[in-house]
């Protein structure tokens, strides 16, 4: 089959846990798509800003990217779609987070994060470098921004439940877990599957002309999306229920040894 669209998920899919850069082979597997004329790229719930450096700086390799778990779309370097949160309905998720102990709320605004509701020090163990990087704010915004996360000190099962509550009784977002102790937050309907679907259309490819990889619960929408959905090794359940066809670990390059495959015409998945 012509593949025409590649996008993959960065934390626990093609960057190690821990790791600030992806491979070399991550790199050149994605430049050898470029090259053939595929498009390629990530689809991530990092703020777009923030994702060069995971790949050394070069912008070729997020020039086309779904960022911020769906709430931004760019193509040839530039922002095609950019959606955003209702203050008000954060106001409402924010009541919620109130009566559990350990969680709190950042919101992205100019690029950079800020924390909004919540304990620095509980931050720090859910996701060490926002702790370090993000600004204080005085209380909620008054504007629509372009990302917010929740945190929780806990479980991935505590995690689980904050979000199914979050589902349950905030019915104007929804929210999804990437990992441990973190949640995303979109507007309702809308995430990285949405995303993937709108970009589709933009780009004039169908859906079985595109192959993603992930790992993680916020991938299951971009899963229920494609046609050929990847997990890695190591993916979280949820993801490797929703995935089609399955590869081997982050850390073993397993991605980009698949991109390679794709390039050179090869069809590498099996089971």
């Amino acid at each position: 089959m012509a593949v025409k669209l590649i996008l993959t998920d960065i934390d626990g899919t093609i960057l190690p846990y821990g790791h600030m850069r992806v491979s070399e082979r991550t790199v050149a597997a994605i430049h050898a798509a470029l090259d053939a004329g595929i498009v390629a790229g990530p689809a991530s719930g990092r703020f777009h800003s923030w994702i060069p450096a995971f790949f050394g700086g070069d912008d070729a390799c997020c020039a086309t990217a779904i960022a911020a778990n769906g709430m931004q779309v760019y193509h040839a370097g530039k922002m095609v779609l950019e959606r955003t949160i209702d203050p008000d309905a954060l106001r409402r998720a924010a009541a919620v987070l109130r009566e559990v102990p350990g969680t709190g709320l950042i919101v992205f605004r100019d690029g950079s994060p800020h924390l909004v509701q919540g304990d620095r020090e509980d931050l720090s163990v859910a996701f060490p470098r926002y702790a370090r990087e993000c600004l204080d704010a005085e209380g909620l915004p008054d504007a629509p921004v372009p990302k917010a996360n929740i945190f929780v000190k806990g479980s991935l099962d505590d995690t689980r439940a904050l979000v199914a509550r979050l589902n349950r009784e905030v019915d104007c977002l929804d929210f999804d877990v990437p990992q441990e102790m973190f949640c995303n937050v979109m507007p309702g309907g809308w995430n990285k599957g949405a995303a993937f679907a709108w970009l589709l259309d933009y780009l004039g490819v169908s859906r079985d002309e595109a192959v993603v990889f992930g790992d993680a619960g916020n991938d299951v929408a971009l899963f229920e999306q494609a046609e050929h959905s990847v997990a890695v090794a190591g993916a979280l359940p949820e993801a490797v229920a929703a995935a089609r066809w399955h590869i081997g670990a982050c850390e073993d390059d397993a991605v980009a040894e698949a991109i390679e495959a794709l390039v050179a015409g090869g069809w590498p998945f099996t089971r």
